[in-house]
């Protein structure tokens, strides 16, 4: 069974992460979070009022998958629609002035940017707020994304697909990145979503979920195990999933219990969470697959990598909003659980 790996082992990777680079293909969205207090309930119906303190935008869905790379890596790059609107462009201009290459980012011919707006009083979030168009790619903007995946492959290690089920990637449009990712060498990841089935075959690696993995499975849920590895059900999950999706890696994760991974030549390594406290899950996948993928790129095996996915998810949902994690953090958290 192969090891856990060591911190120095780590700040390897991590090195060798600098120079990687990788192309983020799917939903761009803008994350808007408004933050405030709670004093009173309105007199007009039984809901708290927020006196708003202030705003903060990021960049969202796939483009937050882009700043978690970005934290190790200045080549990270997104492929996707934004509408011709204020959000559109307040993300475009967030992803330049993180250093995200926006090249690939194609003007919508018509609808909005996604924006997910989060009402948070002190540190509850109160409600969620979404403004979307759930449509695919016209052939006008299917064009325009795949000359821009055409330019930016030789160039690109790797590419992930992140899908939040906005439209983006239809089974033909997802089909076709990856058949051309895989034409050029390189290695694939997908964060799929449960609401858009899309057949996924021979890519590197496929994230999903316990519940995202068990739908996908055709298997009917189950309470999970204490013990990931003795859950029989998970396992046959995992088995499925392998074959179904012709993958070389699977890596399901667990929420609290950590992530289990699953590789074509029949290793099984459980990693339990690392992390301390929980105030905010949003953006924990992000990291997951962002991580995972990168340290793929520089060198890691794919259960070094499921540890280092594992220990920055854990960071991650320690902070509160859409957040990310930088590398000393990363290596923080492989110290503090040494032993």
């Amino acid at each position: 069974m192969e090891q856990v790996p060591s911190a120095a082992r780590v700040h390897e990777i991590v090195k060798g992460m600098s120079s990687r680079r990788v192309l983020v293909a799917g939903d761009l969205m803008l994350d808007e979070f408004i933050w405030g207090k709670v004093s009173r309930i309105s007199p007009e119906a039984p809901v708290p009022v927020v006196a708003v303190d202030r705003e903060t935008f990021y960049p969202g869905g796939a483009a937050n998958v882009a700043r978690n790379l970005r934290e190790f890596t200045p080549h990270a790059a997104v492929l996707g629609l934004a509408g011709r609107d204020t959000a559109g462009q307040r993300l475009r201009d967030l992803l330049a002035a993180g250093g995200i290459d926006t090249a690939g980012v194609v003007e919508r011919g018509s609808g909005p940017t996604t924006v997910k707006t989060r009402i948070i009083a002190r540190t509850q979030q109160v409600v969620r707020v979404d403004r979307e168009l759930n449509e695919s790619p016209g052939a006008a903007e299917r064009r325009a994304l795949l000359e821009a995946l055409d330019a930016a492959l030789p160039d690109v290690d790797a590419v992930i697909l992140e899908d939040y089920g906005k439209g983006l990637l239809d089974r033909d449009l997802a089909d076709e990145i990856a058949a051309k990712a895989r034409a050029a060498g390189k290695p694939v990841a997908v964060d799929p979503n449960p609401n858009n089935p899309i057949p996924w075959h021979g890519v590197t690696v496929i994230k999903p979920n316990r519940h995202e993995a068990f739908a996908a499975a055709g298997l009917p849920w189950s309470e999970p195990s204490a013990h990931p590895l003795e859950d029989k059900q998970l396992l046959k999950a995992g088995e499925i999933l392998l074959e179904k999706w012709d993958t070389d890696q699977l890596l399901i994760t667990l929420s609290e219990l950590g992530m289990l991974l699953f590789t074509k030549d029949g290793q099984r390594h459980h990693t339990p969470t690392r992390a301390r406290e929980v105030f905010d899950v949003s953006g924990a996948g992000d990291t997951a697959i962002s991580l995972y993928t990168l340290a793929l790129c520089a060198g890691a095996t794919p259960v070094e990598a499921s540890e280092i996915a594992n220990h920055a998810s854990g960071v991650v949902v320690g902070k509160l909003g859409t957040a990310t994690l930088t590398p000393a953090e990363l290596l923080a958290s492989f110290q503090n659980h040494a032993g």
